[in-house]
């Protein structure tokens, strides 16, 4: 390895790029609290290879990408553990994206000369948040469809302008095959492309203006240390435990992929990702004339807020005890976004959550008048088996097996093969699956 390094360096005069990169001056010493942007990083290329290699099973119209999906979760060699990846390292690059902006906002290392670095790192957040709404279509089950679109129907009550951008979103006038395809591209083909621009924008600024170190500027002259070896060693801690968390994440709660995507039931109730949870919550305090004031109005105030901050106080002073207006709105606005986002949340778990397939098969148990033999807690006769608790004492394999050819399991039976379709028949069995005590 030692050689192989050696021939590249004297062909390519590796030293002075190393030292470059390696030898930046940290004011003020390495940090653990100078991880999130290497985090952040790391979980972006993380999203780009796990979603490279669901891109090659994925196939973006609807009558086939749920299917597809469906394909990696359960046919393809670590699909499922690759699309766990990617499922939850888009939620902590959002938690490392949020946390590395409050520890630049805490330092006050937005104040000049690092304007423009702030400002790009604004418009990385916005790019990360379109990246989870453009992602949370593709699988194309219910929670996708339903919940995009309310997203699009949002950008559509924005007023003058929210038609024309709700039809460019959906590619017409309603969500369909080439939505799908759009977002489809806009998600694995523009967004990448402009935030790999971003981000090599925003380490050339940083390599221009040097990191910002402490606020305590007599800490910051007195102790100095190169990015390599310490920095880069917290970094690579910080993301090894970020990955063996994505694991273990992965293994207990594997990426969920609900019922196909159905544009004709109008009953099912989105719940969107949870870092869209809070302003989830503030919709509904919102209804009728307040309504344009939370979908366009206060987003606006806020991304336009965000761009100002490193010119809205003309103090070079970093500490956050002389920054008290600042600190304190800050405080205000995550104590705002928390407390909505624990409302959300205690909300959507109280909700009574209905299996789709589960509801379908009690509709098709009525239909098919199983009641006029079975009984389920007290409902119906008695002339075959209670079936109550029947999900407690049969698995899916003998109930479908029973279905088609009851005889063959239970000799003498008097019920005669259920000739459903293998859809419907399914369904049947989640219901009675769903029968416990």
């Amino acid at each position: 390895m030692n050689r192989l390094f050696s021939w590249l360096s004297d062909r390519l005069k590796l030293p002075p790029i190393l030292h470059h990169l390696l030898d930046e001056a940290i004011p003020g010493g390495a940090s653990w609290i100078y991880i999130f942007g290497s985090v952040t990083l790391f979980l972006f290329l993380l999203q780009a290879t796990t979603g490279t290699f669901l891109a090659l099973y994925y196939a973006p119209t609807p009558d086939h990408a749920y299917e597809s999906v469906k394909f990696i979760q359960e046919e393809v060699p670590f699909g499922a553990f690759v699309r766990g990846l990617h499922h939850w390292g888009a939620s902590a690059m959002m938690v490392a994206i949020g946390l590395h902006m409050l520890q630049v906002f805490l330092y006050g290392a937005y104040k000049p000369p690092r304007e423009p670095m702030w400002i790009v790192g604004v418009f990385l957040l916005i790019l990360t948040l379109t990246f989870g709404f453009t992602g949370y279509l593709l699988p194309w089950d219910q929670k996708a469809y339903w919940a995009t679109q309310v997203g699009i129907n949002l950008v559509g009550s924005v007023p003058w302008i929210g038609g024309t951008l709700a039809r460019i979103l959906r590619g017409g006038a309603e969500l369909g095959a080439l939505t799908l395809s759009r977002f489809f591209a806009i998600h694995t083909l523009f967004l990448p492309w402009l935030i790999m621009f971003l981000i090599a924008g925003h380490l050339f600024i940083l390599r221009r203006v040097g990191p910002a170190g402490p606020w305590d500027k007599a800490r910051a002259k007195r102790i100095s240390e190169p990015f390599y070896p310490k920095q880069v060693f917290m970094d690579a801690v910080a993301m090894g435990a970020v990955f063996l968390a994505l694991v273990v994440l992965v293994n207990l709660f594997p990426a969920h992929l609900g019922d196909p995507a159905d544009p004709t039931d109008t009953t099912f109730r989105p719940v969107p990702e949870w870092y869209y949870l809070f302003y989830y919550q503030l919709l509904k305090y919102s209804e009728g004339p307040w309504e344009p004031v939370v979908t366009f109005v206060l987003p606006v105030l806020f991304f336009a807020i965000l761009f100002a901050i490193p010119f809205l106080g003309r103090k070079r002073e970093r500490s956050p005890a002389r920054r008290p207006i600042a600190i304190g709105a800050g405080a205000f606005f995550l104590v705002f976004v928390f407390t909505l986002l624990g409302l959300a949340m205690k909300e959507t778990a109280a909700l009574k959550k209905t299996d789709p397939a589960v509801e379908r098969g009690r509709a098709i148990y009525a239909k098919l008048a199983c009641a006029g033999c079975h009984r389920i807690h007290g409902q119906g006769a008695q002339v075959g088996p209670d079936l109550s608790f029947v999900g407690d004492a049969r698995d899916r394999d003998w109930l479908i097996a029973h279905f088609k050819d009851p005889q063959s399991l239970v000799p003498g039976s008097i019920m005669p093969p259920t000739r459903l379709p293998e859809p419907e028949l399914e369904d049947l069995t989640r219901y009675m699956l769903s029968l416990k005590k």
